[in-house]
């Protein structure tokens, strides 16, 4: 029964940082992987969160570990991740690789990907999400 928990609480984790990929991704217009303060603003606005411009921005500056003035998707996920506890994550994302590799070459493809979640979990996710979700990793 531990194990259905410990499962559960990381299957939730999961979906509230896949929630954040969705958020980033929504907000990221030109889908160039990053998103500028106008853009997070918009984000923060969709997910309930009521910040003033000048928040927004230092939000945005305390973010960008780069300096380059945007956040990427790894900025923008370590600063609304940093205080969640992933626990056994790493065991289960392994085992969602194992189980994605297809082919068993050590490499997960956008095919496979697309294919797994079609077949295997009933997700109608495109290649072209697929392959997004795999240039992002």
């Amino acid at each position: 029964m531990a194990q259905i928990s410990s499962l559960s609480i990381e299957t939730e984790t999961l979906s509230q940082v896949l929630g954040l990929v969705e958020a980033f991704k929504a907000f990221d217009a030109d889908n160039d992987g990053k998103i500028n303060a106008a853009e997070l603003g918009g984000i923060l606005g969709s997910l309930g969160y009521k910040t003033s411009e000048q928040d927004v921005r230092a939000m945005r500056q305390q973010g960008d570990t780069s300096r380059d003035g945007f956040l990427s998707i790894e900025e923008f996920l370590g600063m609304n991740t940093k205080n969640m506890e992933f626990r056994g994550l790493g065991n289960v994302l392994k085992n969602a690789f194992e189980a994605l590799d297809v082919d068993g070459d050590e490499v997960v493809t956008a095919e496979e990907l697309y294919e797994v979640m079609r077949d295997d979990f009933g997700f109608e996710l495109s290649l072209e999400d697929c392959q997004g979700i795999i240039a992002s990793m």
